[in-house]
């Protein structure tokens, strides 16, 4: 009898334990946001918010307001919609919303790197040190080495003007990944004199491989982050990282040429912090993403939303023409390529603005902070709401800032200039006649701003300013729509088109 008392309350616990997990039991207290947990037991709102995260938050926002809380996969996201509150979240203590735990549980999963407490550190002092300043100086200067190598290396022999026609995804995707990673990871060292040329090629040809390895890895990012791939997928993916952990590894990274100081130095620090080799190669892996997933996409769109608007296209590449000039370079027929430095970079305000205007449109990443106690939030209405310990809070500005018609008039239109005055100084952005400060966030905000931006900004920047300087761009067909987006990747950076489009290029000169 007492075996059968004990055998019942076991199962019982274990049914309670169940129902407790699955969320059954969870209700709304005083002051906490509208709680909505949907009718499936855990999964919550899961399968909604991955088929279509904006719309499914457009309609939870049009259902509870600007703050609600609601369940999925397991977790509950309390998700601000009111931009007058996020400075109050970004810049909350580690010690009631905390960054690094989604952020850990991501980079685990997707690149089985394991973070070290000091990893956050050890990336921040690195970035502000290489990726900024002199260092960033330096890095611009090898990514135009790069784009000279795969962009501008044949420009000049001799060949005639003859159209090539490409598709305008794969072509921005593909070199800029490439630039990005020669500069970074470091170039072949020619094998003896007079063999600079074949260590050229081989770099073309090496960073041309990587690049389809990795898109195979892109392409199953987004299920991978959300632990959804089929075992056949799944094989593949644990394939691909032991390539990448292979390929990019310390061990053969240090037999390169012109490896960045920001590479070196972090596994300089890492080392030093203990962390083992074999980890430190897929630290590796984490970086390439980090730094190239994004900035190819991001060329396509600025590129293509260029190239869809005359008007915007003729007043940019004005702008990278007077630069050229006033730099003492010029753009002609038989001449080596032009060299482009950061100071360069730094005289283009509609370029900028055209850029900040791309991001606005197709950036959208979503930024989770952990609620490591009780926290109290006012909104700009004055009401007070109390996020609950255990449950992660979520911005995702693309909806509330980005695309908000309050903030920014017609939100879906590609303005060049709207976040530039007439002078050349950035706009400043209100609603009801109050200044914002945030009215932007493709890299995200306070700790865990994106620390290599700059380094991002300049190497998008430095590939349109060459292709604007150096060729003629023109769409296949004129009359092409913009493609429409690729749902599946929302919340995780730039966003990428459901299918390619073509376009041609010639030299100008």
């Amino acid at each position: 009898m007492v075996l059968w008392v004990i055998l019942l309350c076991t199962l019982v616990s274990s049914l309670l334990g169940g129902l407790y997990v699955l969320g059954v039991f969870r209700r709304r207290r005083p002051n906490e946001p509208p709680l909505d947990k949907g009718t499936i037991p855990w999964l919550g709102y899961l399968l909604e918010f991955r088929k279509d995260s904006s719309d499914f938050l457009k309609r939870m926002q049009r259902k509870h307001g600007d703050v609600f809380t609601v369940l999925i996969g397991g977790y509950y996201f309390t998700f601000v919609m009111d931009p007058f509150c996020f400075g109050t979240i970004v810049k909350e203590s580690r010690s009631k919303l905390d960054f690094r735990t989604s952020a850990t549980q991501l980079v685990v999963q997707v690149f089985g790197y394991k973070p070290i407490e000091a990893t956050h550190s050890v990336v921040h002092a690195s970035s502000t040190k290489h990726l900024m300043g002199d260092g960033l100086t330096a890095l611009t200067q090898a990514t135009m080495e790069s784009f000279r190598k795969l962009l501008l290396f044949n420009l000049s022999s001799g060949e005639k003007r003859a159209w090539q026609e490409e598709n305008l995804f794969h072509y921005c995707y593909n070199i800029v990944f490439r630039a990005g990673y020669l500069a970074l990871y470091g170039t072949e060292p020619p094998r003896g004199a007079g063999n600079k040329e074949k260590a050229e090629e081989q770099d073309r040809l090496h960073s041309n491989q990587l690049f389809q390895e990795f898109r195979k890895y892109d392409r199953l990012f987004p299920r991978l982050a959300f632990a959804m791939l089929p075992p056949k997928d799944k094989r593949e993916a644990e394939r691909l990282k032991r390539h990448f952990w292979n390929v990019l590894s310390v061990k053969k990274a240090w037999q390169k040429d012109n490896i960045s100081s920001w590479i070196s130095y972090q596994d300089q620090l890492l080392a030093e912090n203990g962390v083992p080799e074999y980890m430190r190669d897929r630290f590796m892996f984490m970086l390439l993403w980090a730094s190239q997933g994004n900035t190819g996409p991001t060329a396509f769109w600025l590129l293509l939303y260029l190239l869809k608007h005359p008007e915007a296209l003729k007043a940019v590449r004005d702008e990278v023409d007077k630069v050229l000039r006033e730099s003492g370079q010029e753009v002609k027929a038989g001449s080596p390529p032009v060299t482009v430095t950061r100071d360069m970079l730094n005289q283009t305000p509609l370029l900028d603005s055209a850029l900040e205007e791309t991001l606005r449109l197709v950036a959208a990443p979503m930024l989770v902070r952990a609620v490591l106690e009780d926290t109290s939030l006012r909104t700009s209405t004055g009401m007070e709401f109390t996020f609950r310990k255990g449950d992660r809070v979520a911005l995702f500005p693309h909806i509330s800032v980005q695309m908000n018609p309050e903030i920014h008039e017609e939100p879906h239109k590609f303005k060049y200039n709207r976040f530039v005055n007439p002078d050349g100084t950035k706009k400043d952005f209100y609603r009801n006649g109050k200044k914002l400060k945030f009215v932007n966030m493709p890299w995200g905000a306070g700790v865990s701003t994106c620390p290599g931006r700059f380094f991002a900004t300049a190497e998008m920047k430095l590939f349109v300013f060459l292709m604007l300087s150096h060729f003629d761009l023109e769409l296949v067909n004129e009359e092409e729509e913009i493609p429409a987006t690729d749902i599946s990747r929302w919340g995780f950076g730039t966003m990428q088109p459901v299918h390619d489009v073509r376009f041609r290029y010639r030299p100008r000169f």
